[in-house]
């Protein structure tokens, strides 16, 4: 069973290959299911990894439908990776109804070329994922992560097992709440491949009289932070 670790970072990278992961999907911000990583950290882990690096195309956090200008941003992406010398390509396009944007993920594939191409979780939100499945199949697609609908993939074994005994050729990829306790049960309905992180928190500070940086303000899934003109209209004039 191919097993694929999440690793946000250069550390994790050489974590995942040290304890025998079979390829990473790189990635920055877990916590917002993970965008695409800058160059440098791209370019560093491919210098220093021996086992193959995915690497998640996602421009910002939130849903999956892109501007016109977000999806060259994918593209630009994509021709980035392959420049570096990176291995596959994680990555896909959704309707605004959440149904599969196949002629944008047709492109993505097209760009990623001769490298292998997985269409991310956002399989998750597809209404109908036998269909969905089929389609990608038909594009070309390589690998499908999900968590077959669910939470976890455990809560979502039933629809994984469904999806794997319709797959000809797609590889489907069990992710989301895998780990030891879990994780055979997905060598035992017959799935290839499995996708985890692995993480601990490690290099604590002390946060004791220090005000927080996140905000909730700008983690909304379904619209996107953008900047306002208006906004700043009124105070770039205010102060003028």
């Amino acid at each position: 069973m191919l097993v694929e670790v999440c690793a946000n970072s250069l550390e994790s990278a050489l974590n995942a290959q040290k304890a025998g992961a079979d390829r990473i999907e790189l990635c920055s911000e877990l916590g917002v299911g993970g965008i695409t990583p800058s160059y440098g950290l791209i370019s560093a882990v491919r210098e220093k990894l021996e086992i193959p690096i995915h690497v998640l195309i996602r421009p910002r956090s939130g849903h999956f439908t892109y501007s016109d200008f977000e999806f060259k941003v994918l593209l630009r992406d994509i021709a980035l990776c392959k420049d570096i010398g990176i291995d596959g390509i994680v990555s896909g396009v959704l309707n605004a109804d959440a149904t599969l944007n196949i002629e944008r993920t047709r492109q993505l594939v097209t760009a990623s070329k001769s490298l292998p191409f997985t269409f991310h979780r956002a399989f998750d939100w597809i209404p109908n994922p036998n269909e969905a499945l089929e389609n990608l199949e038909n594009i070309g697609v390589d690998t499908i992560l999900t968590s077959g609908k669910h939470l976890t993939a455990e809560r979502g074994i039933e629809t994984l097992n469904g999806l794997n005994a319709q797959a000809k050729h797609i590889t489907i990829m069990a992710g989301a709440g895998i780990n030891l306790s879990n994780v055979d049960f997905f060598k035992e309905i017959g799935l290839k491949a499995v996708h985890l992180s692995g993480t601990m928190f490690e290099n604590e500070v002390s946060l004791n009289r220090k005000i927080p940086m996140n905000s909730q303000n700008h983690l909304a899934e379904h619209h996107v932070a953008v900047t306002n003109t208006n906004r700043i209209r009124q105070i770039v004039q205010s102060v003028k």
